[in-house]
């Protein structure tokens, strides 16, 4: 494990960070808006760049996701940059925390185990 201090909720192995062009963002509700991502539990970093307009996140994957993030951004009447670059990054993130929470369900198991009943025989 790193140096790195988190932010509580935040376990580095499922730290993912994401930036997302956005539009509709004004000096207005800029402040309310990452402020109220900033306070989402799960969030390790919350920075938006203003001359590119985008948001770079760096979040616990299985404490908060990339939906519930976007409807904080949405209610804000701010949304994601509509275009086929941020569409494509926006799903590739989507699918990738889907398969982390998968992942962390999931119950691992072997086929090279001995099957019941043979045990040692010598």
């Amino acid at each position: 494990m790193s140096d790195k201090k988190h932010r509580l909720g935040v376990r580095e192995v499922n730290l993912v960070t994401r930036n997302l062009r956005l539009s509709n963002v004004t000096a207005n509700n800029r402040v309310a808006l990452m402020e109220e991502i900033d306070h989402l539990f799960g969030i390790d970093e919350a920075i938006f760049n203003t001359a590119e307009e985008s948001i770079y996140l760096a979040y616990d994957a299985l404490n908060v996701n990339l939906g519930g993030i976007e409807a904080v951004i949405r209610k804000h009447g701010a949304d994601i940059h509509n275009d086929w670059w941020t569409h494509t990054k926006e799903e590739y993130y989507k699918f990738v925390e889907q398969n982390m929470k998968d992942n962390e369900q999931h119950t691992p198991w072997s086929c090279h185990q001995i099957p019941p009943g043979l045990g040692n025989r010598k």
